[in-house]
C-alpha cells in the first residue's frame, strides 16, 4: 500500500492528524495496533480544560478550546460536549494561597481566561460544597465532552475524508525507502513519504524507531462512574491539594477521577483497580461534598497513557529524519488539544513548521545520554 503520510496510532489525536492531513489532500493511512480509542483516549475524564495548563500549553489549549466550541462544525457531531466551566477548589489558605499566585501569573503572562473567586461566590456557583472550601479558581469557557462519542466522531470524519484506518495492525519495523518510509505491520506493508508518530504510551518505541529516543514513562489513568442523580453540579470540579476531577454528565452520572493511578502493565497492557486509590477519590468527593456518601459507584476503568518527567508532551518534527513528525506522550490531559494538534501536525507535515509556538514540546528537549 503506498500512501502520502502513515498515522501510526489510531487514538484521538491520530484520528485527528489523519483528518487534518485528508483535508488538505494528502493520502493518508492510519495504523492501530488495538482498535480505536482502546487505552488513553476512551480512559479520560473528558475534560475540555484551559484551567491550569503548563505555560507551553495555554496557547495550545486556548486554540483547541475555540474549536471545541464549534465542534459539530467541526465533525458532524457534537460530541456531547458542553460548556460549563472548569473550578478548581482550595481546601486550605495555603492551597488558597497557590491559585492566587497562579492567578498572578497568568496576568502577567498576558492572559485572562482564568478568574480567582471568593468562597462565596463559589458556593453561589456550587451549592452544597462543603463550607470549608476557601476558595478557587475558574475558567468559565472551559466544559467536558464524552471521550467515547468524540474518538469516535473524529475517526468517523476522517474515513468520510478518505482516511485508510486499520486496526490490529501492530507496526513492527520501519525502514527508510526511497521516498519516505517502508512500514511493515501486522498484515500490512506501506510505504508512505511522511511518517507521524502519534501512538500514546508506545509513542517512545515508534520515537526510537525513528532515531529519537526519548525516556518516556508511562502511568495508567483510572476512572469511576456512580448511579445516576439528580442534577446538581455545572462546573467541572479540579482538586488542587487532593488529586481530582469530578463532574456530571448530561444523564446525571457522575466521573471521578484526576490522575490517581491502576495497577498494570504497558508491556502485557493488563491493568486493576487499585482500590485504594479508588477510595481516596470517592472521600475527597465525599468531604467536599457530604450529600452524596450513599450514592453507590457502578463502574470503574483505565488505560494506559505516557508522560514524560517535565508533564509535557512531545509535538513536533523528528530531529533524525526531515520526514516524520510526533504528538504524543500526553501525560494524562492531551484530549482537550486533539483538535488543535491534529491541525499542528499537518502543518508540520505540509509546510515545516507551526502557526503556534511548539518549541517546548521538542523531541530532542531531553538528555538521553545516560
Amino acid at each position: 500500500m503506498k500512501a502520502d503520510v502513515a498515522v501510526i496510532g489510531g487514538g484521538i489525536h491520530g484520528c485527528s492528524a489523519a483528518l487534518n492531513l485528508a483535508r488538505r489532500g494528502l493520502k493518508v493511512v492510519v495504523l492501530e495496533k488495538d482498535h480505536v480509542g482502546r487505552h488513553a483516549s476512551g480512559a479520560n475524564a473528558g475534560g475540555v480544560r484551559t484551567l491550569l495548563r503548563h505555560e507551553a500549553e495555554v496557547p495550545l489549549a486556548l486554540a483547541s478550546r475555540a474549536i471545541w466550541h464549534d465542534i459539530e462544525s467541526e465533525l458532524g457531531d457534537d460530541c456531547r460536549y458542553h460548556t460549563v466551566g472548569q473550578l478548581a477548589v482550595a481546601e486550605t489558605d495555603a492551597g488558597l494561597d497557590e491559585l492566587r499566585a497562579r492567578d498572578a501569573r497568568m496576568h502577567d503572562l498576558g492572559y485572562s481566561h482564568e478568574e480567582l473567586i471568593n468562597a462565596d461566590e463559589l458556593k453561589a456557583l456550587v451549592p452544597g460544597i462543603a463550607a470549608t472550601v476557601r476558595g478557587g479558581l475558574m475558567a468559565r469557557e472551559d466544559g467536558a465532552a464524552s471521550p467515547y462519542h468524540t474518538t469516535l466522531a473524529f475517526r468517523r470524519a476522517a474515513l468520510a475524508t478518505g482516511v485508510d484506518i486499520h486496526e490490529g495492525c501492530r507496526v513492527e519495523t520501519l525502514a527508510p525507502a526511497a521516498k519516505g518510509w517502508r512500514v511493515a505491520a501486522t498484515g500490512i506493508e506501506v510505504e508512505a513519504g511522511f511518517i507521524v508518530n502519534t501512538a500514546g504510551a508506545w509513542g517512545g518505541h515508534i520515537a526510537g524507531l525513528i532515531g529519537d529516543p526519548v525516556p518516556l514513562s508511562y502511568f495508567l489513568p483510572m476512572m469511576m462512574v456512580t448511579a445516576r442523580v439528580e442534577p446538581f453540579l455545572k462546573p467541572v470540579i479540579i482538586g488542587t491539594e487532593r488529586p481530582l476531577s469530578f463532574k456530571q454528565m448530561l444523564n446525571g452520572t457522575l466521573v471521578i477521577g484526576g490522575g490517581r493511578p491502576a495497577i498494570g502493565d504497558r508491556d502485557t497492557m493488563t491493568y486493576r483497580p487499585d482500590f485504594a486509590g479508588l477510595k481516596a477519590s470517592a472521600e475527597t468527593v465525599r468531604d467536599l461534598f457530604p450529600m452524596l456518601g450513599d450514592v453507590p459507584v457502578v463502574r470503574s476503568w483505565a488505560g494506559i497513557e505516557g508522560i514524560f518527567a517535565d508533564e509535557i508532551p512531545v509535538i513536533g518534527p523528528s530531529r533524525a529524519s526531515s520526514n516524520a513528525v510526533h504528538a504524543f506522550g500526553f501525560c494524562g490531559h492531551g484530549f482537550q488539544l486533539a483538535p488543535i494538534v491534529g491541525r499542528l501536525v499537518a502543518e508540520l507535515v505540509m509546510q515545516g513548521k507551526a502557526s503556534l509556538p511548539i518549541a517546548a514540546f521538542a523531541v530532542d528537549r531531553f538528555d538521553t545520554t545516560e
